[in-house]
């Protein structure tokens, strides 16, 4: 464990927390051939359900744009398929590849180790705490965006 850090805003340390928690996961998840920005379109399609580009564009909260480009690689990557809508035929929908979801238990295996690791040292109230006070924050930043940005 490394010494105490010298104190910092609260928000920066979420920031750092953030970030370092992004760079390893995303490093260990591409061992087992995903990729955290991946993690969206997966967690929207591990139901079996099929899904078009639009709607998880939508839940993982993108652009159109940029789910195109991410499926476009997950498709060459073998980790989605695009079918045909049967209710639209002009229409593909998303769905992931039996390969994909074979390997998916071991990649959420490793993001549930990384989070009872990163969570070491806390005891079950102090995970409920930071869990109740982070959904608050949560909150507020997402009342701020739409006070903000919303037209």
């Amino acid at each position: 464990m490394s010494e105490s850090r010298p104190s910092m805003p609260p928000l920066k340390l979420i920031g750092h927390v953030h970030r370092a928690f992004q760079r390893l996961a995303d490093q260990l998840l591409r061992d087992q051939g995903f990729a955290l920005g991946q993690l969206p379109v997966l967690m929207a399609l591990k139901d079996g359900q099929p899904r078009s580009q639009a709607e998880l564009a939508r839940l993982a909260h993108v652009e159109q744009p940029s789910m195109a480009q991410l499926l476009n690689r997950m498709e060459r990557d073998g980790l989605v398929e695009r079918l045909p809508d049967p209710e639209d035929g002009r229409s593909r929908l998303i769905s992931l590849t039996a390969a994909c979801t074979e390997r998916m238990p071991k990649a959420k295996s490793v993001m549930q180790a990384l989070g009872t690791e990163a969570l070491q040292g806390f005891s079950a109230a102090e995970v409920e705490v930071l869990g109740g006070l982070l959904a608050r924050l949560a909150d507020n930043v997402d009342d701020m965006v739409e006070r903000h940005l919303s037209p």
